[in-house]
């Protein structure tokens, strides 16, 4: 941290009251936001540092005061400098969803709740505050790149060739329209249990929500998807099918095989995406922590490309990166 950084985060702490806390080094994740608990006298709260350019603050302060009006427990905002990338955020405490599973805790408790606020999300029809971005086809075209632009480099040895890329464009062109069968709703896009923790309130106020500042408007099917295909945990097919029905029972008109052919296809293209991306973090960012799930990542991704509807883009993925080469990058 730069001195003129931390002169801008003293004077900040000052100015809410928190400039005598003492504070200690939280977390990091895998964008460019720190996080740093503070103690005053006894009373808790954490710093969140986005510098600018690379990081803006602006679309977590909006959906976290639109999840507080949703009656949903995003942490409340305590001070905010959205010019200078600062946030004094209301601690939720450390029983994340991700320690509390390392413990032992009831699995299908925790899956249970955060099943059930993604299905008051979907079925809210107040969900989606206004402005918020489309998940459109450029979006998720991007994010589909990933696998192509950063992944098969790193593990091919050479860049993807234009007519293959192109191809590989057109095959995602043909499926998106298949995953929006399914009702738009508000997508929080990170919704995996190091984002989710367990909290002493009253029903569904007792799953705390983290890292949504990417929220959007786009298929019902993705979090769910994202929260039961997690690229860092292994999760019992059984569990995943019972949260399946429990989400399916708040929408009983929706016909199961169209949710199944959409949630196929935000599946492959988060898991597509996300191989990209822990290739990415390991080879521009210097954070090679990440490579230990892509090959998790790729049983995922096969296991998506068994619906029919994904036939065409596994073809192409056999073609292009055969199962033999379907490895993890060197760092």
């Amino acid at each position: 941290m730069t001195p003129t950084r931390d002169r801008l985060i003293q004077t900040f702490l000052a100015r809410a009251g928190w400039g005598e806390a003492r504070r200690g080094r939280l977390a990091g994740d895998a964008s460019f936001r720190h996080y740093d608990r503070l103690d005053r006298d006894g009373e808790a709260a954490v710093l969140m540092d986005a510098p600018p350019p690379k990081e803006d603050v602006r679309p977590f302060v909006a959906i976290a005061r639109h999840l507080e009006r949703l009656g949903l427990s995003a942490p409340r905002l305590l001070a905010v400098d959205e010019d200078n990338g600062l946030l004094l955020l209301e601690d939720l405490g450390d029983a994340t969803y991700t320690r509390l599973l390392e413990s032992g805790h009831d699995e299908e408790a925790l899956y249970a709740l955060a099943t059930d606020v993604l299905a008051e999300i979907a079925a809210n029809p107040d969900a989606m505050p206004p402005g918020l971005p489309p998940y459109d086809d450029a979006r998720l075209l991007t994010e589909a790149r990933l696998l192509t632009d950063w992944y098969m480099p790193a593990i091919l040895g050479v860049e993807t060739a234009p007519e293959a890329r192109a191809e590989y464009d057109a095959i995602w062109t043909r499926l998106f329209p298949v995953a929006r069968l399914v009702a738009d709703t508000m997508v929080l896009r990170d919704f995996h249990v190091d984002n989710l923790m367990l909290l002493e309130r009253p029903g569904l106020t007792a799953c705390g929500l983290l890292d949504f500042q990417d929220a959007v408007a786009g298929p019902a099917t993705y979090d769910l998807m994202s929260l039961l295909e997690d690229a860092r945990r292994d999760i019992d097919p059984l569990l995943i099918e019972r949260m399946k029905l429990r989400w399916l029972a708040r929408f009983p008109a929706l016909d199961r095989a169209v949710f199944e052919a959409s949630w196929a296809v935000m599946a492959a293209q988060r898991h597509a995406k996300v191989i990209g991306i822990f290739t990415r973090l390991c080879r521009r960012d210097g954070k090679p922590g990440y490579l230990v799930h892509i090959p998790r990542v790729w049983r995922l991704l096969e296991n998506a490309l068994a619906h029919p509807v994904l036939a065409e883009l596994g073809r192409w993925l056999d073609r292009h990166i055969p199962k033999d080469q379907r490895g993890v990058p060197s760092p």
